[in-house]
């Protein structure tokens, strides 16, 4: 689930309908915790009136919505590529984490406001029990679906689901926020913490939308895999007996696929034929690896062409 932003990670070997499949079944888990969650915050919100409840209420309703938004994106991105679109739908996962972003930078906005405004105007917090029940409750929900969630961006490196399970992992130390600032106000009777956790909380929210932001906009960006990534498919490449040398590595991650592409340099006698069964046997080694990939080599006699580097890059 991090996003360092320094590159885009290399998928997990999970062949791609096992993959969709197990996207699929992350985004109807979130889908259903999230409406669940609507209701029983509802209900605590509408007995206590804090606003740190209030602040969980509008998480959820925002999880909902990039949920039914991911699991939409999630079915067109597994879709096979057709005649209008030959790279395949990945990049549809990350057109949804996008949005994500974008819906909980709004939100975190309009709870900023209500918090200031209820920190210079304090209520008083009723049904304390209630609410401290229902967020314990929210808790115990949340970790069994990003548990689940973890699981599937193990399996398939999902950037979607990555981006949906930030939203519930932000959310049980949001409840656990809650929590505490209803614990405060039931023993001492300080109304201000309400107000003051959930600026915290506004925090947060407003860090995650960054960072799932970053992470969509590098894979629409085609920003190259890491640099562990890109040493091992060089490695790979370079491994073969008859491989002479590697130059003009390209990569890049659409959704569950990954793209590579390089100049395969190889001995100026070398057959067609045989040029194209070594290129063969190379991208096999490299299915391997990386089973989602779609590989591109284009062989060189060695000494023939010079490579064209890119700046900062190593091949």
């Amino acid at each position: 689930m991090d996003a360092t932003g320094t590159s885009i990670a290399a998928a997990p070997a999970t062949a791609p309908g096992d993959a969709a499949r197990l996207m699929k079944l992350a985004t109807l888990a979130s889908v259903a915790v999230a409406l669940l969650l609507i209701v029983a915050k509802t209900a605590a919100w509408w007995l206590s009136d804090s606003v740190a409840i209030l602040s969980t209420l509008v998480d959820s309703l925002l999880d909902a919505g990039a949920s039914i938004l991911t699991l939409f994106a999630v079915r067109h991105a597994v879709q096979p590529a057709d005649a209008e679109h030959r790279f395949g739908h990945g990049k549809a996962e990350a057109l949804a984490s996008l949005a994500q972003s974008a819906f909980v930078a709004g939100s975190g906005v309009l709870l900023m406001a209500e918090a200031v405004r209820r920190f210079f105007a304090p209520k008083p917090i009723g049904h304390e029990y209630v609410g401290i029940g229902v967020m314990v409750f929210s808790i115990v929900l949340t970790l069994a679906l990003v548990a689940v969630q973890r699981r599937v961006i193990r399996r398939t490196g999902s950037l979607a689901v990555r981006g949906d399970s930030l939203h519930y992992v932000g959310d049980v130390l949001i409840n656990g926020s809650v929590i505490v600032a209803l614990l405060i106000n039931l023993l001492w009777g300080w109304r201000y913490a309400d107000s003051i956790f959930a600026v915290a909380i506004v925090g947060y929210l407003l860090w995650n939308a960054w960072q799932i932001g970053r992470q969509a906009l590098d894979e629409l960006m085609d920003r190259e895999l890491g640099e562990a990534e890109r040493k091992r498919i060089v490695a790979i490449a370079r491994a073969h007996s008859e491989a002479r040398s590697v130059h003009d590595l390209r990569t890049r991650r659409a959704g569950l696929h990954t793209f590579i592409q390089f100049h395969l340099e190889l001995d100026p006698q070398m057959a067609l034929v045989r040029a194209h069964e070594v290129s063969d046997a190379i991208e096999a080694e490299l299915h391997a690896a990386f089973p989602n990939a779609e590989i591109i080599i284009h062989q060189d006699p060695e000494g023939y062409e010079a490579p064209h580097p890119v700046p900062g890059a190593a091949v």
